[in-house]
């Protein structure tokens, strides 16, 4: 599950390809039901999934709550479109909002929620001290937070790599990789107690070739590629890709398990 659609410096504001997302998307996937399996479902009625994405992760919400409503919130529309077939089945008790979570969400979303889901999401949102204030307005006082998303020293060796092809070339509005211990402060100053945060690794092999190269160009490299000339950005994904060692993305996760405070 994502957020997308973060502007860059020139104003362009790239869509997820949504299908090849989902086909490809088993890492997130696999997180995410980590994090939905700690949720408490006692007196949980309304859910919100802070960046759907596909809908992979909604679906194992919409499982484990089987009389929750379910709002599914991403600020893209080709992964909403995706969503809405995959959870077509749950369409009485499910809502699809597109929204960006670095904006207000009460008016988008209505009703106060008394859980909010996030997965492979928060890492896209530049302003984390916005984030958290945002989520804390939409659920309601003790109601759950329990995220997982890129932390510090996430992809690194990605990072080594388009460095290294690109000569150091700086990309502009990429990712927010925040520590463990910088999240709790955020989260504890926009409302939010109880609060656990933890780092742990997830080194992901894909396959070199092809499978590496599409799980770059449009996951981690998405960002990358709009700031790239069209006729080269083909070339820059295969040295990139060359130069990620033992085809395996060095995944770091930051988790996040809180309350809302009273």
């Amino acid at each position: 599950s994502e957020i997308h659609m973060e502007r860059h410096a020139d104003g362009t504001n790239p869509d997820w390809d949504g299908g090849t997302y989902d086909r490809i998307a088993d890492p997130m996937a696999r997180w995410g039901a980590s994090v939905v399996d700690r949720l408490d479902t006692g007196g949980v009625s309304r859910v919100l999934d802070a960046g759907c994405g596909s809908g992979r992760v909604t679906e194992r919400i919409a499982e484990r709550l089987p009389a929750a409503e379910i709002v599914a919130l991403d600020a893209s529309p080709s992964m909403l479109a995706v969503a809405r077939k995959r959870l077509a089945r749950f369409c009485d008790r499910l809502s699809f909002v597109e929204a960006d979570l670095s904006e207000p969400l009460d008016r988008a979303i209505g009703a106060p929620v008394d859980a909010i889901v996030s997965t492979a999401t928060f890492h896209w949102i530049p302003d984390h001290d916005r984030l958290f204030a945002n989520l804390a307005g939409v659920v309601v006082p003790g109601g759950q937070l329990v995220a997982q998303c890129g932390g510090k020293g996430n992809v690194a060796a990605v990072h080594a790599a388009v460095a290294e092809v690109t000569g150091g070339r700086r990309f502009s509005g990429i990712w927010n990789f925040a520590s463990a211990g910088e999240t709790a402060l955020r989260l504890e100053r926009a409302g939010f107690a109880a609060v656990e945060t933890w780092l742990n690794e997830e080194p992901t092999p894909l396959g070199a070739g092809e499978p590496l190269e599409t799980y770059l160009r449009t996951v981690i490299l998405r960002l990358h590629l709009p700031q790239i000339p069209e006729a080269d950005r083909a070339v820059f994904v295969r040295d990139v890709a060359a130069r990620v060692p033992d085809a395996t993305i060095d995944y770091v996760r930051l988790n996040i398990v809180a309350r809302r405070g009273d």
